[in-house]
């Protein structure tokens, strides 16, 4: 599916999905922000590119051993790190209930 411009609406459901407050005039900058961007991507769609082409996060290319393996390795004293915590309960950290969440 491609986008050429995000309308209104669409643009007023993300503003909901995301959970954002906007005022009429940071809303209207947003839109037109995110317009500029959605045409500067579009713009670089229409690039030609060869098929054997791969994608990649930048041109150079890794050295070394590359990133090592990602296991889970518990912490020898979780105590430790719950002892500097400003509040704990049941073992883990105690945090506020986030604003809107259900």
């Amino acid at each position: 599916m491609s986008i050429s411009k995000i309308s209104p609406e669409l643009f007023h459901k993300l503003v909901g999905l995301a959970a954002l407050e906007l005022t009429a005039a940071e809303g209207a900058y947003l839109l037109t922000e995110m317009n500029h961007q959605l045409s500067s991507v579009n713009a670089l769609l229409q690039v030609p590119l060869e098929d054997d082409i791969q994608p990649t996060l930048h041109g150079i290319e890794c050295q070394g051993a590359g990133p090592r393996v990602d296991a889970w390795q518990p912490f020898p004293t979780p105590s430790e790190i719950l002892a500097g915590a400003p509040e704990t309960e049941d073992g883990m950290f105690a945090v506020p209930d986030v604003k809107g969440a259900k």
